[in-house]
């Protein structure tokens, strides 16, 4: 019988922003990608349970579980009680503090994972089980058994495990084994770490400095934690949300990943399984949007200059939806044939086909970003006080590509295109994407007027408001009440809760109260939200989209909803599991978690919501549009305020 596989959201997440490992209950690593996020998986039991390589240490008997991280950090803390005793075990991958690497700044890695295994009390026996299963357990696996490890290699890569205390290897075909026996008060290290030379791999035999990277860690996470503005009742989970976005950031170039996962179901044996593991610019933007309005601002600079290399070596300045993430935008996608997928969900899916998808919203999402980023200045990334930032200009090289940018927007708002959520059912002309091009324009006007900068501001202006006629002549359907999925549509599409956002109508509109109740109506089960309910070209269903439950917790505060807003919210976050994390959708009738995890979308909107809770309780409803740089500063002096107060 095939080995069970735990739930989603029975997986936590450890990380040192160069790439991640998803850590299930019992202790057992079930995915790690050496190095980088996108790079071949060693372990891969979260797509296939039974070929599937996994690191796990777990006590003999039977136990119970809990855990957490470690306060406001991304150290993991798992502690199993059981009739013979309580270990605890504590996940890390080593991080420091930010130094210059002559490109950026960059927590450096030291391609490890930690995990401490110690005795609270009683005498225990703890089960060790290695498989190492290179290049999504394709390669064929060589393992030295040694005396306080084993070296594992495929294809001149090497996976060294190493442990500080005496046991006996053994190996079973492919998995090793070892029992470990702790005393109270005992505790010992167990090293897993990747290299692509024997040398490096032998010398990681004898694992040193365990403890003093562990302080250092656990010292940079509440350092990073310490700098957020947010200071409203929500401070926890606002928290914990953004050291999830943290790990999502690759240091070494400024990407952002959209999540650390492959291939987890957005509807569990069904077809809707999508490799994440690259750096979309609209989820990038948004990410580094919400981080900003809380106070970080070292990471949008990063992805500024990221941004820059990547586009702006491109002469032709055309974007292209997302990138690798050290900008390669050949992303080819194929199957993995001999993984069965998340219990029995094909295919497993490497690379993404949607990099070649047109999808208008781009522009806007940059530019709104970008907007932020500059109004709110760079102190944010020196001390972390945005709220005393001075706005700065950008470079003329960073405003050469912004410009050309809004230019694209104001060229190409009348095409078809696939949309924010990709569908594979041909172009059309969605209303988010000409909402998005609008955003640009008007992030581009905004932009060019503060700083006075060189732009065709007047040609602008003209398009921005052709774009705002189309959209409220052919975008809204009087009939049903509605602004719809695309003009000429009568469908309804969660995007539309957006209008307010940036500033396109205010939320007291009756249009956007019309809409934002036609939603809950049609899209909503259990409050949750679904992004729409139409074919797009793929077999099966899917889950409520966690990003836009929480736009709609945006819509209602905003519209001056406020108890309705924050019911909603906490409701919603009751679907996180024990440690914060939200996977892309929602189950509402199984109450489970769907699709890659966790999601940097889902993240992301859950401090945008949080944030606007805290504006609309200080400042009640909006009865003009504001955009959502005009509404940062309120919103961040808002969130700032004591818990009582929002």
């Amino acid at each position: 019988m095939r080995p069970p596989y735990p739930a989603i959201d029975d997986y936590a997440l450890i990380g040192d922003c160069h790439t991640a490992a998803l850590i299930a209950r019992n202790a057992s690593i079930d995915w790690f990608c050496p190095d980088r996020f996108d790079a071949p998986a060693v372990f891969c039991r979260l797509l296939d349970s039974e070929r599937g390589g996994f690191l796990r240490t777990t006590p003999n008997g039977t136990y119970s579980v809990e855990r957490r991280y470690d306060g406001s950090t991304n150290v993991l803390l798992t502690t199993f009680s059981g009739d013979g005793g309580r270990l605890r075990v504590t996940d890390l991958m080593p991080v420091h503090a930010r130094k210059s690497d002559g490109h950026g700044y960059d927590v450096g890695s030291s391609h490890r994972i930690l995990r401490r295994l110690e005795c609270l009390d009683g005498a225990l026996d703890i089960q060790l089980e290695f498989k190492p299963t290179f290049n999504y357990a394709r390669a064929a696996t060589g393992i030295d058994l040694r005396q306080h490890g084993v070296i594992a290699a495929a294809d001149e890569q090497y996976l060294t495990l190493a442990c500080t205390t005496d046991c006996d290897f053994t190996r079973e075909e492919g998995t090793v084994w070892a029992t470990v026996r702790l005393g109270a008060g005992e505790a010992c290290w167990v090293v897993l770490t990747s290299a692509d030379d024997p040398d490096r791999a032998e010398e990681a035999l004898s694992p040193v400095n365990c403890d003093q990277q562990l302080t250092r860690t656990l010292q940079y996470w509440h350092q990073w934690a310490d700098r957020c503005t947010y200071q409203g009742r929500y401070r926890d989970v606002v928290l914990r949300s953004a050291l999830v976005l943290k790990l999502l950031t690759y240091e070494p170039t400024g990407a952002v990943v959209a999540a650390p996962t492959t291939s987890l179901p957005e509807n569990v044996g069904g077809e809707r399984n999508w490799d994440y593991r690259f750096t979309w610019l609209r989820d990038a933007s948004l990410i580094l949007y919400a981080l900003l309005t809380i106070g970080y601002g070292e990471e949008a600079a990063d992805f500024t200059h990221w941004l820059e290399r990547t586009i702006g070596s491109d002469p032709t300045r055309r974007p292209q939806i997302m990138y690798g993430i050290d900008g390669r935008n050949q992303l080819t996608e194929y199957c993995l044939e001999h993984l069965s997928g998340y219990r029995d969900s094909r295919p497993v899916r490497v690379g993404n086909a949607a990099a070649e998808q047109r999808q208008l919203d781009i522009f806007g999402e940059v530019l709104r970003a970008a907007a932020l980023h500059y109004r709110r200045g760079d102190e944010a990334a020196d001390d972390g006080h945005a709220l005393g930032a001075r706005p700065r200009p950008p470079s003329n090289e960073d405003w050469s590509l912004l410009r050309d940018l809004v230019d694209r927007a104001a060229e190409h708002w009348d095409e078809n295109g696939n949309g924010i959520w990709e569908v594979r059912g041909g172009p059309q002309p969605f209303l988010y994407g000409k909402l998005m091009c609008w955003a640009a324009l008007d992030s581009g006007i905004r932009l060019a007027g503060e700083f006075h900068l060189d732009a065709p501001r007047d040609r602008w202006q003209k398009t921005r408001d052709e774009i705002r006629s189309a959209i409220l002549q052919r975008g809204y359907d009087t009939s049903i009440g509605a602004f719809t999925q695309a003009f000429g549509s009568s469908a309804l599409d969660a995007t539309a809760l957006v209008i307010p956002r940036i500033g396109f109508l205010p939320p007291t509109d009756p249009r956007v109260q019309s809409t934002v109740e036609q939603i809950r109506k049609r899209l909503s089960k259990d409050g949750l939200v679904y992004r729409y309910r139409t074919k797009d070209g793929l077999a099966g269903g899917e889950g409520t989209f966690t990003l836009c439950t929480f736009w709609l917790v945006d819509a209602l505060a905003l519209g001056g909803r406020l108890d309705e807003a924050r019911k909603l919210f906490e409701h919603t976050l009751a679907y996180a599991n024990d440690v914060g994390l939200l996977a892309e959708e929602i189950d509402p009738g199984a109450r489970g978690l769907l699709g890659n995890f966790p999601q940097g979308f889902s993240h992301l909107a859950l401090i945008g919501a949080a944030v606007n809770l805290a504006k609309a309780a200080a400042h009640g409803s909006e009865d003009e549009p504001e955009t959502e740089s005009d509404r940062a500063s309120r919103a961040s002096r808002a969130a700032s305020a004591p818990p009582s107060e929002g």
